[in-house]
């Protein structure tokens, strides 16, 4: 199929992810699309970011500076699921009156019951994930989650742990998602980190870059975990950059933090907000696109294998005037595929 596709050519409308033809069974690299934000307690739209990465993909050159025709590997996009639409819209019905009185359910035993309806809904979700990733991973091929909310990968690590008796993350974030199950929902994106701690023993390391909105509460819990968890502030990064280190060297303490073999958990509002204006909880400062590009290509230089990612927040322009959120999100989608394929030697440099 490949040898009559031709990578410089405009894509065609009813192609696949990134203009290409693949079948799911000619793929290396499968995306579970999972659109999901019932937890979400600000900005909205999440739910849209998979397809609105799909239908930028079309614009995304193949060429990569760095590594050879990427693509080649074969990547196919599932389709998404109207079972995970269903829950997703019961889900943020029940969700929002609760949202709106900020989790104090005490005197609403309505209420309380939506919290364990909407609790339950999660639950599911994350064995639907989980199930799908199973799938992907005992195929022999590298799954990649698009998300949604940053809820949505719970079920993928978990799976993750079912293959490999040890990992670590690498976790890209504006947010540390270490609160204890906020505003009493249990499968929060705000309580994605926290959840993964105790409940994935697998997971020997979390690293987390460009964290620069948290409560107390966070501080204390991975201070708690000190063992597992390593933070590397916005506020470090940047102090270490203004005293003039090299961003290589930074690179280079943060991944000596991890073990050999990696996920990559990748929230879009690590970046500075410039990049993901319409992200669901943008918070000034943070990372610019090369910064986290290079950090990733160090990683996979570092002869550490990439075993599976997730890319979440992303989330359209609700007035549709602009595309630039999935613009940016199908681009680091495309340089997550490509360090993730080579370093599984899947793909070589130029």
């Amino acid at each position: 199929m490949i040898s009559i596709f031709d990578p410089n050519s405009a894509a065609s409308k009813d192609s696949g992810i990134f203009g290409l033809p693949f079948r799911q069974s000619e793929s290396s690299l499968i995306y579970l699309p999972v659109p999901w934000e019932v937890t979400t307690s600000y900005g909205s739209g999440t739910s849209l970011g998979p397809r609105s990465i799909l239908e930028a993909s079309r614009q995304v050159d193949l060429f990569d500076v760095d590594v050879h025709r990427p693509y080649e590997c074969g990547l196919y996009y599932l389709k998404e699921s109207p079972e995970v639409l269903r829950w997703n819209k019961a889900g943020k019905e029940k969700a929002l009156p609760i949202i709106e009185c900020g989790g104090d359910l005490s005197e609403s035993p309505e209420l309380q019951s939506q919290l364990k309806e909407v609790n339950a809904l999660g639950a599911l979700l994350n064995d639907w994930v989980r199930k799908e990733t199973l799938a992907i991973f005992s195929s022999k091929k590298i799954p990649a989650i698009v998300g949604g909310d940053h809820s949505v990968p719970f079920g993928a690590l978990q799976a993750a742990a079912e293959f490999f008796p040890q990992f670590g993350i690498l976790h890209f974030d504006a947010h540390s998602d270490t609160r204890k199950a906020y505003e009493g929902f249990t499968w929060s994106h705000a309580s994605i980190m926290r959840n993964v701690l105790q409940n994935i023993p697998q997971v020997a390391r979390l690293v987390q870059v460009g964290i620069r909105d948290f409560c107390e509460e966070e501080i204390d819990f991975c201070e708690s975990e000190k063992n597992r968890v390593k933070v590397f502030t916005d506020s470090h990064l940047q102090t270490r950059k203004f005293e003039g280190a090299p961003w290589k060297s930074i690179c280079d303490e943060i991944i000596k933090e991890l073990p050999p073999v990696v996920w990559i958990s990748f929230d879009i509002d690590g970046f500075d907000p410039k990049l993901c204006p319409h992200t669901g909880t943008p918070v000034p400062g943070g990372l610019e696109f090369n910064e986290a590009i290079y950090l990733i290509k160090a990683l996979a230089l570092s002869k550490r294998k990439i075993i599976g990612f997730d890319l979440n927040e992303v989330a359209p322009d609700p007035s549709g005037k602009s595309e630039w959120d999935a613009n940016v999100g199908a681009r680091l989608l495309y340089k997550l595929t490509a360090w993730t394929l080579f370093s599984q030697g899947k793909a070589r440099l130029r």
